[in-house]
C-alpha cells in the first residue's frame, strides 16, 4: 500500500467588490500611482466595507464554495484551521466562529497566527492529520482583514495591504499526490521590524495606545524587504535541491505576494520564467495569509493532475517557507 499523503482536492476564494485604487491614496497620504506600482507592483486592493464585517465574512463564502464544488455537507469536516493576524476576536478563535457560520457541527478548528506565512503553516499542520489517518476532510482557510489594522496615514503600510480570503480542502491520497515536502522557519528576532506594538498581553489596550496609534501594523520596510528576499529564495531553493526538482520539473510557483521584486528574485534564484509563476499581487496586494490560496483559487482551471508547485511565504515575526505539492486533479 503506498504512502497516505494529503492533496487539495478543492479550492475557494472570496475578495470583497471595493477597489482601493492607487489614485484614491493620491488623495490620502503623499503618494502616486507611479512611485506605488515601481516598487511594490500593487495596482489596486480589495477592501471588506460594512458595519459589523470581519475575517470570518470572507472566510465563510471561500469555503462555501468548496462545500458546493465537492457536493459535501458541512457536517462532514472533521477540522478548520484559520491562519489570520486579524481574527474577529481575540477569542473565541474565527476558526470556531467560522464552523458555527456555515453549519460544521462535527468540526473541530483552531486559529493559526503565523502572519504572512500563515496559510503554509496551516497547510503542514493540516497534511498531518490527514497523514496521520485520524481525520478525512480538513479545511485550511488564510484570511485576513488586513484594513481593520493598517493606519491610513502610514504610506509605508498602507500601499500594500488588502482584504481576502482563500481555502483549500485536504483529503487524503494514495497515488502519490499532495503535499509531498516542506521546509518552514521562523526567527523571532524578526518581531522588531514588522509588529503590532499594542494590543496584546505585553501592551494591553489604553487610552494612551490608541491615541499613539500603536494597534497598526508597523514595518521597517527595508529591513523586512532584505529579509524576504533572502529567506523567500533561499527556502525555495532548498526545498528543490533536497529533493532533486529542476526548474524543468516545476509547472508552477505559488509565492505570497508581498512585493513584487520579492518575487521575482524567488523566481530567478530557482530559475523560472515569468510564464510558471502565478502574481496577483496588482489586483489584490498583499492579503497576508490569504495571498497563496487566492492564486491556487485563480490559477485552479490550468491546473493539470500531476502538476508540480512550490509555495513559498515570509512574514512578519519572522516567519517563512515552502511547500512542495504535486497536484491531484485537473482544473
Amino acid at each position: 500500500m503506498n504512502k497516505i499523503t494529503a492533496a487539495i482536492t478543492a479550492v475557494g476564494g472570496y475578495v470583497p467588490e471595493y477597489r482601493l485604487t492607487n489614485a484614491e491614496l493620491e488623495k490620502i497620504v503623499e503618494t502616486s500611482d507611479e512611485w506605488i506600482k515601481s516598487r511594490t507592483g500593487i495596482e489596486e486592493r480589495r477592501i471588506l466595507k460594512g458595519e459589523g464585517k470581519a475575517s470570518s465574512d470572507m472566510a465563510v463564502p471561500a469555503i462555501q464554495e468548496i462545500l458546493r464544488k465537492r457536493n459535501l455537507d458541512p457536517k462532514e469536516i472533521d477540522c478548520i484551521i484559520c491562519a489570520t493576524v486579524t481574527p474577529d476576536m481575540v477569542f473565541p478563535a474565527t476558526a470556531n466562529i467560522i464552523s458555527d457560520k456555515i453549519g460544521a457541527t462535527n468540526a473541530w478548528g483552531f486559529d493559526m497566527s503565523a502572519a504572512c506565512s500563515g496559510f503554509l503553516y496551516g497547510l503542514t499542520t493540516g497534511a498531518s492529520f490527514i497523514e496521520s489517518g485520524r481525520y478525512k476532510k480538513v479545511i485550511v482557510v488564510g484570511v485576513d482583514k488586513m484594513s481593520s489594522i493598517i493606519d491610513y496615514t502610514d504610506r509605508t503600510t498602507c500601499i500594500i495591504f488588502g482584504d481576502g480570503a482563500g481555502a483549500v480542502l485536504l483529503e487524503a491520497n494514495n497515488e502519490g499526490e499532495g503535499l509531498l515536502d516542506s521546509i518552514l522557519k521562523s526567527d523571532g528576532s524578526g518581531r522588531d521590524f514588522l509588529h503590532m506594538k499594542a494590543g496584546g498581553s505585553l501592551k494591553p489596550a489604553t487610552i494612551e495606545t490608541v491615541t499613539a496609534r500603536e494597534h497598526y501594523a508597523y514595518q521597517e520596510g527595508k529591513t523586512v524587504f532584505k529579509f524576504a528576499v533572502t529567506g523567500m529564495a533561499d527556502v525555495s531553493a532548498q526545498l528543490m535541491e533536497r529533493n532533486n526538482l529542476s526548474a524543468d520539473d516545476i509547472s508552477w510557483l505559488v509565492p505570497h505576494q508581498a512585493n513584487l521584486r520579492i518575487i521575482d528574485a524567488t523566481a530567478n534564484r530557482m530559475g523560472l520564467p515569468k510564464e510558471k509563476v502565478m502574481i496577483n499581487i496588482h489586483r489584490f496586494g498583499n492579503t497576508t495569509a490569504g495571498t497563496i490560496p487566492l492564486c491556487l483559487w485563480e490559477w485552479e482551471n490550468q491546473l493539470k493532475k500531476g502538476d508540480n508547485l512550490v509555495l513559498a511565504a515570509f512574514g512578519g515575526g519572522f516567519t517563512w517557507g515552502a511547500a512542495w505539492i504535486k497536484w491531484a486533479y485537473n482544473g
